[in-house]
């Protein structure tokens, strides 16, 4: 009878350890779910995602996507790279966009024509130069900034000299990985400024627009390295806050490389 009883206590000590060890052991759910987190956090710094917005202080839709964006770039400060390009094509309703430029809108036309789609409208935001979507639409920004955010930059920019004088912006990168066809696109970015709209569609209201495209050119690319300026114009004032970013594209016209400095 004691022997008996002996085999049942070590059988049930037996069963105590294996399930301690079981209780110790991850779940192979949880295994994956741990890999997952890990690998989206290591492309979320590898990929960056270049959203440009096609906007007007004319249109009344505009607004919504104007701060969307801008909340967009304080939450994804990494990889996400904001621009706003105003239009000319709202002028016409009675308030002209002081930082609208016919340029941005052929610019907009070329890109709607890339993708077969007639006509131009705002908000429209186009992402990393492949596919557009209505800027203002927040789940499909969220998704887009997800979807590109896990595909790793095909260059990088490493900065060696940056500096801005009164009318200029004077800089000297090189590139990392292969340039072949590729073109750079130097873009200066007016951080923010406020706007009292009188006529129009938003008129009476006070905007504050952000990203604020300014003034962009093509930068050669030499042995992998770029030596070159841009022109500050004059609607900048005095210690306006800009910033240059450096957009790489393929023969396509699709961005696979950027980077931003505040100057």
């Amino acid at each position: 009878m004691l022997h008996k009883k002996i085999i049942v206590l070590l059988f049930m000590g037996a069963g105590l350890l294996l399930t301690s060890f079981i209780k110790s052991q991850p779940s192979k759910d949880n295994k994956v779910d741990d890999a997952f987190s890990s690998k989206y956090s290591e492309n979320v710094l590898n990929g960056m995602v270049v959203l440009e917005l096609f906007t007007s202080q004319g249109c009344s839709s505009c607004p919504p996507a104007d701060d969307l964006l801008q909340e967009v770039k304080i939450k994804y400060p990494e990889n996400v790279f904001v621009l706003s390009y105003h239009v000319d094509y709202w002028n016409y309703i009675g308030w002209t966009d002081p930082f609208s430029n016919k340029e941005f809108t052929e610019k907009q036309s070329s890109y709607n024509r890339k993708f077969g789609y007639r006509g131009n409208y705002t908000p429209e935001l186009v992402v990393n130069g492949k596919e557009h979507l209505v800027g203002s639409n927040r789940g499909k920004v969220i998704s887009a900034i997800n979807k590109y955010s896990a595909v790793k930059s095909e260059n990088q920019f490493i900065v060696q000299n940056l500096n801005r004088g009164i009318d200029k912006v004077n800089f000297d990168y090189s590139i990392v990985g292969d340039t072949s066809g590729k073109t750079v696109r130097a873009v200066l970015v007016l951080n923010e400024r406020t706007t009292q709209v009188k006529r129009g569609e938003n008129r009476q209201r006070t905007l504050v627009n952000s990203n604020i495209v300014v003034a962009e050119k093509s930068v050669k690319i030499e042995d992998n390295s770029l030596v070159g300026g841009i022109n500050i114009p004059s609607i900048v004032k005095n210690k306006e806050a800009l910033v240059l970013m450096l957009l790489i594209e393929n023969r396509n016209g699709d961005i696979i490389g950027a980077v931003n400095a505040v100057i």
